[in-house]
């Protein structure tokens, strides 16, 4: 039997060249490019690049590349459409390549023990897909996942099938083997993009601090400058002489510095206003605009009814007459503007003759008086771009409706045109980032200052801990996206963990409040060097001192008990001796005794503490942490913001430090065990001899896209306050939920005594047979029907527990595909 099979040149199935690189051993097959995708047989037809890899599959059984059994086709079935739809869509990709890192940790191919349609289809889809290219650049992929794809990638039949298809000869990650340098080419996707031509600019304006969208603008435009080796332009954009100061100006290229953004040339918009205004003459004499002194409202709403102003079909000399008004800044000239004559029956608001030129009296921070006349930004950017000789002007999405209006003015005047490329502007939950509400914060005394951790401003998040390297991975991995999302902040702090975690010292602190003292019998005064970072000589080594007197968190001591083992971090195991407790039940004071030679860590708990001794005092310390300024996670264009105003946002706990805190750096950033990473705001200063006293160590809490860690059992403390909210707006109490979704049926004691009961049963089954484990998710399903929501959720992911029993017969997806109520 033959069988053909149609590739659409410019858009190939390559999942479909696969499969038939592998099957065509079997019989007869013949590959036809052509303009579409598909397999034609037997008077059927299949256009699909599911469809058309199940058939060819089922056409060579032998190969089994559907799996060996009922079970292993379930899981081939569910990949192909985790394929087709997760690692398809953008917003859906890091979630999906978390849990393609999951699956590929343990294992060596998707489904089974051997190369399946999964694999193929799974690896297709990553081939072409510039969200995974955007990962593999940022390290944000697993290594066992890289392992896969380049074992796949070895294999013989797809590298022929590769050598068929025409500009996709190398894989990204044998292209940066090859370069010596990471592939982001399908992240950069500009048109017309020539290596070493390429010239981007970066145009803020001096009317504030920049934020975390500013940043945004500035590296991407610094990724396509060091991409292809081109140009930056740093260009104050001065078009406003109200708004612009010269204070601003230099905090700007101050931020700019701190963001490592080197640019290649410094300019402003007003070097170039003698052309401008020329080229605005130019305009009126062509009949291509004209002056108008209409009222502002009165011309707004010929612009919303669409109706022309009385002077749109002024005569050139009338225009000319008006013009040299303004530029003179007479009380007249100052009540006119000057209008492009585009199209006043637009749908496109952007092209209902926009303001061009205004007349203002103002003084410029750059030029002084000497002019009255200025442009408009939109007016100004197409004219200054071309003249700068950039060649690709980055805007956000939001700008898209006055892209017309962009190539308009370039059009009109004659000048080099100038590549649009946009990008979704970067939006933060709980947060604004305009400038007036941002002002508003500092001015009302909300925050300390346009630094404060909690603003979004580069300052602010440099402060709070985040890393340049951080924040440029998270630029990149959202790489050149349209798609307008609300993104969280434990997004970019997730990143700024991976820069940090591999460098940052490990030291302790405890809280000072309600600190238990530890008499450990035979223990004497001495002290060791041990590693500043377990897995990373190169940070250093610290000194751990050690003594009879030693202080644990009151949090750690409620949970010891007589004659428990426990390991004290950085010292060794410790035996309880007694734990004395108050009336009230806290605990008073512990006593334990050495028992060194017992290096059975696996099954002890896990303490930190500090040696409370003269030969090396604690530092006193404050550990802060804040809370989002603003309550609700997406704010409504009709909510009135300052009602989401969250005033108890700074949270600080005094602490006692370890002595190597004394010699910590303002800036340097730092683990405190079990509690999180902290950047060191203020270092420890030694009692002054003017006011007798010391001055703490403050660390600021540096999020790490987690919830805040606290010492086992802590309540109540004033650090935990900084996560309560967030819990809230995410739902994670998870009792509640159980409680309220699952009334109809029996009391949440009994639903987790089932879970428990389910639980064990898997346990028992983890070494049978897979159909013995599928009967336990058909058993679950019934409980799914009794117990919904957030109960089947429990009893899918937490009952069933197949990460714990190691089984890979049915994974996590079967199981979310057997329960039909999700969350």
């Amino acid at each position: 039997m033959g069988v053909v099979l149609q590739i659409d040149k410019s858009s190939p199935f390559i999942g479909s060249l696969l499969v038939s690189q592998y099957v065509k051993k079997d019989f007869q097959l013949t590959i036809e490019w052509g303009k579409q995708n598909l397999v034609t047989t037997e008077g059927a037809t299949f256009s699909t690049a599911s469809s058309i890899c199940r058939y060819l599959t089922r056409l060579a059984p032998g190969l089994c590349l559907y799996g060996n059994s009922a079970v292993e086709k379930t899981e081939v079935d569910y990949w192909l459409q985790f394929a087709s739809e997760k690692l398809s869509c953008d917003s859906e990709f890091d979630n999906a390549l978390l849990y393609l890192d999951r699956t590929l940790g343990s294992a060596s191919y998707l489904v089974g023990a051997a190369l399946t349609l999964a694999d193929l289809s799974v690896w297709a889809a990553l081939r072409v897909s510039a969200a995974w290219c955007n990962a593999v650049a940022a390290r944000r992929v697993s290594s066992g996942t890289l392992n896969w794809f380049n074992l796949i990638a070895s294999q013989a039949e797809v590298t022929e099938a590769i050598a068929l298809l025409p500009g996709l000869k190398v894989t990204p990650t044998e292209q940066a083997k090859k370069e010596g340098q990471r592939d982001e080419g399908k992240f950069v996707d500009l048109p017309g993009a020539e290596k070493g031509n390429v010239v981007v600019r970066f145009p803020p304006e001096a009317s504030g601090f920049l934020h975390i969208g500013h940043a945004k603008a500035a590296l991407l435009n610094q990724y396509y400058q060091t991409t292809f080796d081109g140009k930056l332009i740093m260009r104050f954009d001065d078009t406003n002489p109200e708004k612009e100061k010269a204070d601003f100006e230099k905090v700007i290229l101050e931020d700019v510095k701190m963001l490592e953004i080197v640019p290649n040339v410094y300019s402003h918009t007003s070097d170039f206003f003698d052309r401008i205004a020329e080229l605005c003459e130019k305009l009126l004499r062509d009949g291509k605009a004209y002056v108008d002194d209409s009222p502002a409202e009165l011309m707004k709403q010929e612009r919303d009814a669409r109706e022309e102003s009385k002077h749109r079909n002024n005569p050139v000399e009338k225009n000319c007459e008006m013009w040299r008004e303004m530029v003179k800044g007479s009380g007249y000239g100052q009540e006119c503007c000057v209008r492009a004559k585009i199209d006043m029956k637009s749908d496109n608001g952007a092209l209902r003759d926009p303001v061009i030129f205004r007349c203002k009296t103002d003084e410029h921070v750059k030029t002084g008086f000497r002019y009255k006349v200025y442009p408009t930004y939109d007016f100004a950017c197409p004219i200054v771009d071309s003249l700068e000789g950039v060649t690709h002007a980055l805007r956000t999405t939001e700008y898209h409706d006055r892209d017309d209006q962009y190539h308009w003015f370039i059009n009109a005047l004659g000048l080099r045109q100038v590549h649009i490329w946009e990008y979704a502007r970067l939006n933060m939950m709980n947060t604004v980032l305009s400038k007036r509400k941002l002002t508003w914060f500092v001015s009302e005394g909300l925050v300390d200052g346009w630094d404060d951790p909690r603003m979004p401003t580069v300052r602010g998040v440099l402060r709070k801990g985040m890393t340049v390297d951080g924040l440029k991975q998270f630029i990149v991995a959202q790489g050149g996206s349209r798609s307008v999302v609300m993104m969280e902040w434990d997004k970019i702090w997730a990143f700024n963990k991976k820069v940090i975690d591999p460098v940052a010292a490990r030291f302790t602190a405890l809280e000072k409040e309600g600190v238990v003292p530890v008499y450990v019998a035979q223990a004497e005064v001495s002290k060791k060097m041990t590693a500043k970072h377990p897995k990373n000589a190169e940070v250093g080594e610290k000194a751990v001192w050690m003594g009879p007197n030693i202080l644990i968190d009151a949090a750690d001591a409620d949970t010891l008990e007589d004659g428990q083992v426990v390991t004290f971090i950085n010292w060794g195991n410790l035996r309880i001796v007694s734990v004395t407790r108050r009336a009230d039940g806290k605990v008073e004071k512990v006593t334990a005794e050495l028992n060194l030679e017992n290096t059975d860590y696996k099954r002890t708990s896990k303490l930190t503490w500090l040696a409370d001794l003269n030969e090396a005092p604690l530092v006193p310390t404050v550990c802060v942490a804040f809370d989002n300024l603003i309550s609700k996670a997406v704010l409504a264009k009709d909510d009135d913001w300052k009602s989401y105003i969250s005033r108890d946002t700074r949270h600080e706990t005094v602490m006692l430090g370890d002595p190597e805190l004394r010699n910590l750096k303002k800036g340097e950033i730092i683990q405190l065990q079990r509690r999180g990473y902290y950047i060191c705001d203020e270092p420890h200063a030694p009692v002054s001899r003017y006011t007798g006293k010391a001055s703490p160590c403050v660390l600021f809490y540096i999020p790490d896209g987690k919830e805040m860690p606290q010492p086992t059992g802590t309540k109540g403390s004033s650090a935990a306050k900084a996560t309560e909210s967030k819990k809230e707006t995410k739902g994670r109490t998870a009792k509640a939920e159980v409680s309220s979704k699952a009334s109809s049926g029996a009391s949440t004691a009994e639903l987790y005594a089932l879970v428990g009961s389910q639980g064990e049963k898997v346990r028992k089954l983890k070494s049978k047979k897979a159909d013995k484990v599928r009967l336990l998710y058909i058993e679950a399903t019934a409980i799914n029907r009794q117990y919904y929501g957030l109960a089947c959720k429990v009893v899918s992911f937490e009952c069933l527990n197949l990460q714990t029993c190691n089984s890979r017969f049915v994974p996590d997806h079967l199981a979310a595909q057997l329960f039909s109520d999700r969350l």
